[in-house]
């Protein structure tokens, strides 16, 4: 029995769903997902409520029960509040300036970086130090927030790099005299 995939996932009244063979919409004042339903599962939408059944009692079916419930849960809240992740640039030096489609960033590397910004995300920075990233596809989100993090890693030693947030960077202790 998947715990996550047994409940039920209500959708908003300013939230259309719908279910269509097997590709399920969802449309939203932030945009517009779908999502093909796998042959293991059944999606079934009855007054605002979406449930979500395997068809089997097998392996793959069980596996795709909650992930399938998951995935329309992140898209439903997806198009009507949207997904957000915060990064720091942490380091003497490090900047980053979003100008139009284009995130600049100065690592520390002798050249600037430049990283083409996704149609579908928004990224703000309101100081040079902080990038904001923000939409409604959360898997978008994410990706893009990871790959920003992956140009320059938080480093153990001085904490300097890119960072979440909410990310906690333990500090080790330097070589001794």
């Amino acid at each position: 029995m998947s715990r996550i995939g047994k409940n039920v996932v209500i959708v908003p009244e300013d939230v259309d769903f719908s279910i269509v063979g097997k590709v399920m919409s969802v449309k939203g004042k932030l945009g517009e997902l779908s999502e093909v339903i796998t042959d293991s599962v059944e999606v079934t939408y009855k007054d605002n409520k979406v449930s979500v059944r395997p068809i089997n009692k097998d392996k793959t079916s069980l596996s795709q029960w909650g992930l399938v419930r998951s995935l329309i849960n992140n898209m439903v809240i997806g198009v009507d509040t949207g997904f957000s992740k915060t990064l720091e640039v942490i380091g003497v030096g490090y900047r980053a300036a979003a100008e139009g489609d284009i995130l600049n960033l100065q690592l520390g590397y002798s050249h600037d970086i430049k990283v083409a910004i996704p149609k579908e995300i928004t990224v703000k920075c309101a100081k040079p130090t902080e990038i904001f990233i923000s939409g409604f596809n959360k898997q978008k989100v994410g990706q893009f927030a990871a790959e920003i993090r992956s140009l320059r890693k938080p480093e153990p030693y001085k904490g300097k790099g890119v960072r979440y947030s909410d990310e906690y960077v333990r500090q080790k202790e330097g070589k001794k005299k």
